[in-house]
């Protein structure tokens, strides 16, 4: 039987939470003007007190920062273990649960298709999942399930940058979204333990009825008309299997991604023999950190009923790191081209609709691309995303950066660590972190 809610520890909680950081992912204006003068990352003196503070108060075990300039070798910062009771030290081979962070890896899985020309950015989402042909409206999303005809079809670029109007599982108040948990359209694991607030509750179906009961749920808002923080980036997933032909997104993502990447630690299930190097997950309570899934039993173990594109992996700094290179080296890393220069350059971009309100949203005064927040105006080249675990991952293609954070407790709002890393970041470049 589930466990009632824990207002520490909800779903709700730890889904807002990973998102309300978004907004520190643009550094500002000033950052252009010092990185220029920058080299390989050599000395992070804030990032690394920032670090010390964490570990050494006892509010996580360990955290390790990766910094790096263009397509030099990644600055590996790492304090404490893997767990309050493993030895093991954290490091760049370490596993974590980056939970959304994996948004824009299958935001830039959706870029790939696009540039082959079998995705199209703003064709219809029902020309590739005959499911949502016909979407009804929520009259008043608050009050109830009451619905008319949508007046827009939902598209490939409401998808990826959650403009669809669709709910989240779990996430918002609103009686779309509390229907979708009771759907099981809440995709993501966390324990195999009854966590409160977190329980597991309806499992989530496989790919096919998850596809039919998402489109059954009436939406938020007419597709196009705002941003509100979906289930879109998961449906990608599955229209990313159904039309390139793969196995699952995953099997996409390994022939097409990760293997020309060099990222052999990234995957939506833990293969038998690298789970000692999973980190411990945390939850928060009291101020106390309570082990909710380790290692020797994490949830991470079990195959999940499809790969979850917008909160499945599980990655290691070193891989992750791959990933942001590519993407700082507009598609190649080491020399071998994974992605299409054309098809980063426009992950990277502001693909929010004409007219789609953020007034009042995390993205407010940015823009959103292929599963990221971007920077607009003297901010243009940043991109990046954030994690319900309490990673952070971003770059600022222009000037070269790529940065990212990993640790593991929930929810992620209970220590400010994600907006103070890109605050120390930001500190220590200004500062010629990394000068030659």
């Amino acid at each position: 039987m589930a466990m009632k809610a824990n207002p520490v520890l909800s779903r709700r909680t730890v889904l807002r939470s990973s998102a309300l950081f978004g907004v520190a992912a643009c550094l500002p204006s000033q950052f252009a003007f010092a990185a220029g003068q920058q080299g390989a990352a050599e000395s992070w003196p804030t990032v690394s007190a920032l670090l010390d503070r964490y570990v050494g108060e006892r509010k996580l075990p360990g955290a390790i920062a990766t910094l790096g300039w263009g397509d030099r070798p990644l600055s590996a910062i790492a304090r404490g273990n893997e767990a309050f009771d493993d030895a093991d030290a954290v490091s760049a081979q370490s596993l974590f649960r980056v939970y959304s962070m994996t948004k824009p890896v299958t935001g830039m899985a959706a870029m790939m298709l696009i540039e082959d020309g079998k995705l199209g950015l703003d064709a219809p989402l029902a020309d590739y999942a005959p499911e949502f042909a016909q979407m009804q409206v929520a009259l008043d999303p608050q009050a109830g399930l009451e619905s008319r005809p949508a007046v827009n079809a939902i598209t490939i670029r409401h998808l990826l940058t959650h403009t669809a109007g669709l709910g989240y599982g779990g996430l918002g108040p609103d009686k779309p979204s509390m229907e979708m948990l009771r759907l099981g359209l809440a995709p993501g694991a966390v324990s195999r333990m009854e966590v409160p607030g977190l329980g597991r509750g309806v499992p989530v179906p496989g790919p096919d009825e998850f596809l039919r009961r998402a489109a059954g749920v009436p939406l938020l808002y007419e597709p196009g008309s705002r941003w509100s923080y979906s289930i879109g980036i998961d449906i990608l997933g599955i229209v990313i299997q159904r039309v390139s032909g793969a196995k699952s997104l995953a099997a996409f993502l390994d022939e097409r991604l990760f293997g020309p990447a060099g990222m052999r630690d990234t995957f939506f299930r833990v293969p038998d023999g690298r789970e000692s190097r999973l980190a411990t997950n945390y939850g928060v309570v009291a101020g106390i950190p309570v082990p909710i899934d380790k290692p020797a039993d994490t949830v991470f173990r079990d195959e999940p009923p499809f790969a979850f594109g917008g909160a499945g992996l599980v990655t290691t700094p070193a891989d992750y790191d791959r990933f942001l290179q590519m993407l700082v080296g507009r598609g190649t890393i080491g020399g071998k081209r994974v992605m299409a220069e054309r098809a980063v350059a426009l992950g990277l971009s502001n693909l929010l609709p004409a007219g789609a309100q953020t007034a009042g949203t995390i993205v407010d005064g940015a823009g959103f691309g292929a599963g990221g927040r971007v920077g607009l105006g003297r901010e243009d080249g940043t991109f990046g995303w954030f994690g319900a675990a309490g990673t952070a991952g971003f770059i600022n293609a222009r000037i070269g950066l790529r940065s990212a954070l990993y640790v593991q407790f929930m929810p992620p709002g209970v220590y400010p660590i994600q907006k103070e890393f890109t605050q120390a970041v930001l500190t220590d470049v200004m500062a010629g972190a990394g000068r030659r």
